[in-house]
């Protein structure tokens, strides 16, 4: 897998999933909803983790910065 995600987006999806799972325990969102977040937010830190994303990679997307060439 080659990387496709900056750290803007993997902090961005952290924050993301640490608020989803915030909301599902504190009980603001419960039901389905709550649990499709759960789902999201595990999803979410993966991706960060490893830096890849299904997504990105099936559109041709991609936040990472381009590495320079030192020639």
């Amino acid at each position: 897998m080659k990387k496709n995600m900056g750290n803007v987006d993997r902090v961005i999806r952290i924050l993301l999933a640490i608020a989803f799972i915030a909301l599902y325990y504190t009980g603001t969102i419960t039901g389905l909803i709550g649990i499709a977040l759960i789902i999201l937010s595990v999803v979410f830190v993966a991706t960060s983790f490893l830096s890849f994303c299904p997504l990105y990679a099936a559109f041709g997307m991609n936040t990472c910065p381009a590495k320079e060439n030192s020639k």
